[in-house]
């Protein structure tokens, strides 16, 4: 049973991101509703049945664990999973730990983060305008999330800055974020908006900006070297010249990295999602609660990684919302 997990394509699972909750103490607007019906308490993996999970995951291979929300840190008690997580770095078995935050709490969770062997995070920031921030994440607040990553670089942990690129609201803060970044000692990402939950076509159309014109106002300021560097995401990166920064893209539109997808994503109802773009899932929850024995559990796993696709089928190019999948981000943790 602990032979490795193996899709269909011949690529291996390494990678899993596991959503803990699908609460959020924001409403970013191209991530939830504005007014969530959360789901009952009951439904959610218990904090002891997630260890459960990903300890059998890690057994079959997975040597990145990432923890997503919703905002994973405002989950009660979540410092004793991440605790737990821990023992499987000590080990050796697990290379690396980390989250995506909104970073709204990273200032009271950054320093137990770091001590459970974290060493890197993953902020979620898509502008650095107050009333902007406000605006796309209807309820958040800027310098909450500004004290937190400081805090987070206090602590010792890396900060990498997820920014959704959304026309006609932070194009013209590209320069500016970039700039932010390296003097701060940030690594930054941009990421497509994908189409996800019952948003409006017309509004998912409208913030759909292409990271190809992203890059070709790169190139034109700036010096570009392709990296062929990899961090087990779906991230594609370049080198700045003139300021050696990293820039990363994430382009499951303009250029799909399916090809060489490695992960796979557990809902904080033990959903299993094979394929961020597409709808069918495996549910990991009746195997986990059906027996203290983990036989049932890594056989669902097994058969699951069985039917992984080859890709998502996301498409904008004929200006309407192909591949859509019904399920809001937060769903699945991004």
């Amino acid at each position: 049973m602990n032979a490795p997990l193996i899709d269909p394509f011949a690529r291996a699972i390494t990678y899993l991101r596991v959503s803990v909750t699908d609460r959020c103490d924001f409403r970013c607007t191209y991530c939830m509703a504005e007014h969530m019906t959360f789901l009952p308490k009951a439904d959610l993996l218990t904090l002891e049945e997630l260890d459960r999970l990903c300890s059998a995951f890690v057994r079959m291979g997975v040597r990145k664990l990432r923890i997503t929300g919703g905002e994973p840190l405002v989950r009660k008690g979540i410092m004793t999973f991440f605790r737990a997580m821990a023992r499987h770095l000590a080990s050796g078995a697990l290379d690396e730990l980390t989250l995506t935050t909104n970073g709204s709490q990273l200032a009271r969770f950054a320093a137990d983060l770091a001590a459970c062997g974290v060493r890197r995070v993953n902020v979620s920031l898509d502008t650095l305008d107050p009333a902007k921030f406000a605006a796309i994440t209807r309820w958040g607040r800027l310098p909450q999330v500004l004290e937190g990553i400081a805090a987070a670089q206090a602590a010792g942990l890396r900060v990498k800055i997820n920014a959704v690129a959304l026309k006609g609201f932070n194009e013209d803060e590209q320069f500016r974020l970039t700039e932010w970044c390296a003097e701060q000692g940030h690594d930054l990402t941009w990421i497509e908006v994908m189409p996800m939950g019952d948003m409006g076509e017309a509004d998912r159309l409208d913030q759909y900006w292409p990271l190809s014109d992203l890059r070709r106002r790169y190139a034109a300021r700036h010096t570009l070297i392709d990296l062929t560097e990899r961090t087990g995401g779906p991230a594609r990166y370049v080198r700045l010249v003139e300021t050696g920064q990293k820039i990363g893209f994430i382009t499951p539109l303009t250029h799909n990295f399916c090809e060489s997808c490695n992960r796979v994503r557990v809902t904080c109802t033990g959903e299993l999602f094979m394929c961020l773009g597409q709808e069918d899932a495996a549910d990991l929850r009746a195997p986990l609660r059906a027996s203290a024995d983990d036989a049932g559990l890594e056989a669902a796993i097994r058969a699951a990684i069985a039917r992984k696709p080859k890709g998502h089928d996301f498409d904008y190019s004929r200006r309407t919302v192909a591949g859509q999948v019904s399920r809001h981000m937060s769903h699945t943790g991004g």
